[in-house]
C-alpha cells in the first residue's frame, strides 16, 4: 500500500492521469476529496463495492432449479391455472 501525505488543494494522480484525487477539505476525522475519473470508471465508497460484490456473488450462485422454475413463470405468463 503506497501511503501518501496531501494537504487541501493538493492531488494524486493514478494510472495514465486519467484519474485524479485531490483532497478537498479536512475537518476533524474527515477528509472531503475530489475524485475526477473518466465517466465510464465505477467509483464506489468501499462499504457499497463490498455489497455489490456480494450481490454479484449471490446471484451466480442461484441453482439451476431455480432458472427452471423462472423459465416456468415466463412460459405460462406467470398464471396459477
Amino acid at each position: 500500500m503506497l501511503i501518501l501525505t496531501r494537504k487541501v488543494g493538493e492531488s494524486i494522480t493514478i494510472g495514465d492521469g486519467s484519474i485524479t484525487v485531490s483532497v478537498m477539505e479536512v475537518k476533524g476525522r474527515q477528509v472531503r476529496l475530489g475524485i475526477n475519473a473518466p465517466p465510464d470508471t465505477p467509483i464506489h465508497r468501499q462499504e457499497i463495492f463490498d455489497k455489490i460484490k456480494e450481490v454479484n456473488q449471490q446471484a451466480v450462485a442461484c441453482q439451476a432449479g431455480d432458472l427452471d422454475l423462472i423459465s416456468g413463470l415466463l412460459d405460462d405468463g406467470g398464471r396459477d391455472d
